[in-house]
């Protein structure tokens, strides 16, 4: 049964979680055994085990399973290249940054706004 989960709001473990099942549905879906992906990947078959229980895995590992089960080219959509805006690169004349600015921390406010004229 797939789950549409929003990963844009989902927290960390279940985005990991989520992640491990999908791996476990492609896996089945190829008619491969834990063991047999295990070997391709180069791992542990109770890693392959830990992986699509509950997500947990280096990312070596997540690096390793992707491309033993051919969806190493969608890693590239994972984290695209940072595009420097041509602003940016006047703005620092032509040299990329190299660290962040640092900011002052931001601190929620106190109280909700309020206008004043509420009753």
């Amino acid at each position: 049964m797939a789950v549409n989960l929003d990963f844009a709001v989902a927290s960390s473990d279940q985005i990991t979680k989520e992640l491990g099942r999908r791996i476990e549905r492609i896996r089945l879906s190829r008619n491969l055994t834990q063991a047999e992906l295990a070997a391709d990947a180069g791992v542990n078959p109770r890693t392959i085990l830990r992986l699509e229980k509950d997500g947990t895995a280096t990312l070596d590992t997540f690096v390793r399973v992707l491309m033993a089960l051919a969806l190493g080219p969608n890693l590239e959509a994972l984290i695209p290249e940072a595009e420097i805006r041509p602003v940016e690169r006047l703005r620092h004349r032509g040299r990329e940054r190299q660290r962040a600015t640092s900011r002052p921390p931001r601190t929620p406010p106190s109280a909700p706004f309020r206008w004043g004229d509420e009753t």
